[in-house]
Parts: C-alpha cells; structure tokens; sequence
C-alpha cells in the first residue's frame, strides 16, 4: 500500500504546480477558474501497477446585466472530454433570472442529469458517472456506465430549470442537430427536504431519444443504434450527521436495436461516513444489459468498492480503493488536488 501511494503523490506533483485557481470579481463582472486532477495507480488482480488519472478545468464568467438578471459562459474541460475526442465537457451559455430560473444553450449534460442524485462515494474512481475503473479493467460484455439518466453532453441543448425552492426544482432538456441521434427530450425533478438532523433527497429522471445512430455512453460501452430510447431513473439520498445513505436506478429501453444490446438496468446504493479528516464508503452498482431482447446476448457485472479519504487540508487530499469489478479484484490510489 506504501508503494501505491507514494505513486500516487509523485505523479500528482505536475498537477499541483501547474493548476492555478483565479476568481475575479469586480462590480457586475465574476470571472472565476477552477482546476482538479488526480493521479496515481490502480492494480488489476493486485498484479500489474497501471497509472491512474483524472482531470478537470473549468472557466466560467457571469455577468450582472440588471437587478436579479444575469448572462454568463460555461467552458469545462476533463479527462473524459480527451477520452472520447470532444472538444468540451461543458461550453455554454446562460441567462439566469432570479426567483424564476435559468436557460442554457450549447454543450452540456441534461437537466434529467443535473437534477439527479447519486450513490455516496469518498474516493476517486467516479462510481457515479462513467467508472474509471472500467478503463483499466475491461468488462467481458457491454455495461451500462452511469446509473443515472444520460443523452450525453455533445450534441446542441437547451436546458430549462427552475430555481430550487424550499421543496423541489423541475427542469427540462431539449437537444439534437448532432449526428449521434434525432432529437432527444429530458425531464428532472429533485424534492430537497433539508431541515432538521435527518436530511433526505429525491430526484426522478426521464428522456426520450429518438433514433439513435452511434450514440454511446462512453468508449467503453457499446455505440447503440436503435429506432428509439427511452429512459428513466429515480435516486435517494439519507443523511443523518455524518452518515450519507444513497441509492439510485435507471432503466433503459432500446426499441428494435441493432447489434450489441446497450440497454437494460444499471443500479447503485451505498454509505458514507465522516470522522474528523477521515472519511470512508462502501458503494455497489449493478449493471444487466439485453434484458428486454430474448434474441440479444445479454451480460451483468457487480461491482463492489470500499474507499477511504484523508484530507492534509481544503485542497489536497489522498484516498484509497479496494474493489471487485468484472471478477476481477483490484486496488487504487491516488492524491487529488482542488483549487
């Protein structure tokens, strides 16, 4: 484990150097620029040591154009972006309109998405959102990579959602003019009960695509062509003190798909906890894909992982893996680094 993490901090020491966090702020003008990465290594079968990295700039800029109004730009760059050849993870714009809502139009992730809730997770393999560890651990059949609803963040969008009120906030996603579907139609909302020691939240997620042609949701899952997909998901977060409870789900139907089965159920719960510096989850997710086509192969894969954190302070912080994904059992390490 020494070894793993000393890795792990010498390949961050680029990281640390080279990221440079700016905010600036004078009268109606906020300009701001974020930076995080992470690096270090992951072993397969605790054999072969590989590097492990991840990444993720961000600029954004807001402009106050008249009381309770303001225009702003949205550009985001990571380590997915480079994996899948996109030219952006984020790069929009935005109008927000106070006690109202915002608009946003370009490159982003639907507000079925952005409204969604996820499992706890302290480490950094991004059990949430296209897994890490997929990349270095192949799976034997195709797997659904998210467990909540996605139409990816590559095509032209508008996104429309409400300010979150004391309750909920609701949303709704238009996007197309690509070449990875038609059109696609999504739908969020998220119910927030925040007062009191017991904190809970639920989110509930749909979308419609329409003829999907080589739309994938990430490299390593299959490129899904199909006549439509529909999609839906629901996810619910408990938190008492320091205890975080989370649980979420997606179900995915492609109508007449053509050649790997991409569809089916993707499924996620786990706990965190926090103590002083420290803080440790344990997550599992549930990938079952072709369950819908008796004529289609279909595949499942269980991935269970225990982490740990420690923060040296508000920007640095160094966390650990142990896991089995695939049948195959590994460990990872890394430090990660904020501003």
């Amino acid at each position: 484990m020494k070894k793993i993490v000393l890795g792990g901090f010498i390949l961050s020491f680029a990281v640390v150097n080279s990221a440079n966090a700016l905010q600036y702020n004078n009268g109606r003008h906020v300009f701001r620029f974020d930076a995080s990465g992470s690096a270090g290594v992951i072993e397969p079968e605790f054999k072969d040591t590989l590097f492990l990295g991840d990444f993720e700039v961000g600029a954004k800029y807001n402009y106050a154009v008249a009381r309770g109004q303001t225009l702003g730009l949205v550009y985001e760059y990571d380590s997915e972006s480079l994996d899948d050849h996109d030219f952006a993870h984020d790069a929009f714009a935005l109008w927000e309109i106070q006690d109202i809502g915002r608009i946003e139009v370009g490159y982003t992730s639907s507000v079925a998405r952005k409204l969604s809730v996820g499992i706890p997770d302290v480490g950094g393999l991004r059990v949430n959102h296209k897994p890490l560890f997929y990349k270095k651990i192949s799976p034997k059949g195709a797997v659904i990579p998210d467990i909540t609803v996605t139409t990816g963040h590559d095509t032209p969008r508008v996104n429309l959602v409400s300010v979150p009120t004391n309750i909920g906030q609701y949303g709704l996603s238009v996007s197309g003019l690509g070449d990875d579907y038609d059109y696609a139609i999504d739908g969020g909302i998220k119910f927030r009960f925040p007062n009191g020691k017991l904190k809970s939240a639920i989110s509930l997620g749909a979308s419609y695509m329409d003829s999907p042609r080589g739309f994938s949701a990430a490299t390593y899952a299959p490129d899904i062509f199909a006549d439509w997909r529909a999609q839906g998901s629901v996810g619910f977060n408990l938190q008492y003190n320091s205890w975080i409870w989370g649980t979420s789900v997606v179900a995915i139907y492609d109508e007449k798909p053509v050649g790997v089965a991409g569809d089916g159920i993707s499924a996620g719960t786990g706990v965190s906890y926090d103590v002083l510096n420290y803080s440790l989850s344990l997550s599992y997710m549930y990938s079952h894909t072709g369950i819908w086509h008796d004529d289609m192969e279909k595949y499942y894969d269980h991935t269970a992982i225990f982490s740990t954190r420690y923060k040296y302070s508000e920007n640095v912080s160094v966390w650990t893996s142990i896991g089995l994904t695939s049948k195959k059992p590994f460990l990872a390490a890394a430090l990660k680094v904020e501003f």
